[in-house]
């Protein structure tokens, strides 16, 4: 079967890492899917943040996460201790930002998939980011200019295996 349609019956969210840090090749590559997708009227208008696992914003970020929420004690952070993340933002003021970030963080995923990696989505940090705090933590993570928050994805060496999640097509699916 495709390489790629396999990757996507694969992949599923890890949520625990080895602490094996990532290659600077495959860093890269992940990168590269990202940039490679496409963008509404090939604006190409997403920027990448990649941040180490143990940088110090991060836990800023997860303590300002769990403020909000009031969440005491979190058994794992946001991003269950991966050795890498990347930060997806566009510009604020273009309409297909929050598409064209998805667009690339499925790749990105996809591509983690492909090599073997563990990968994790992250959308729950966008109060935290977004929030009280926003201007700070667009100031810490060197957004461009006008540039938001949209999403995020956690990388590294699987410490644990889930399996894909089930679906209904019957209840998902309507063929006109």
């Amino acid at each position: 079967m495709n390489n790629i349609i396999e990757a996507i019956k694969k992949r599923s969210s890890t949520r625990g890492y080895t602490l094996e840090p990532l290659t600077e090749e495959e860093v890269d590559a992940l990168i590269q899917a990202g940039l490679q997708a496409p963008t509404a009227a090939n604006r190409q208008e997403i920027h990448f943040t990649v941040l180490k696992g143990d940088h110090s914003i991060l836990k800023e970020l997860e303590e300002e996460k769990n403020r909000l929420r009031e969440i005491v004690d979190p058994p794992h952070n946001f991003y269950y201790e991966a050795p890498t993340v990347v930060i997806l933002t566009a510009d604020s003021t273009y309409k297909w930002g929050s598409l064209d970030a998805g667009i690339a963080v499925e790749n990105m995923a996809l591509a983690a998939e492909g090599l073997g990696l563990g990968n994790l989505i992250i959308g729950c940090i966008d109060d935290a980011i977004r929030g009280e705090k926003q201007g700070y933590f667009s100031n810490a993570l060197h957004f461009p200019e006008n540039y938001e928050y949209k999403i995020a994805i956690a990388f590294g060496h699987k410490a644990v295996t889930k399996e894909p999640h089930t679906y209904d097509a019957d209840a998902q699916v309507t063929f006109l």
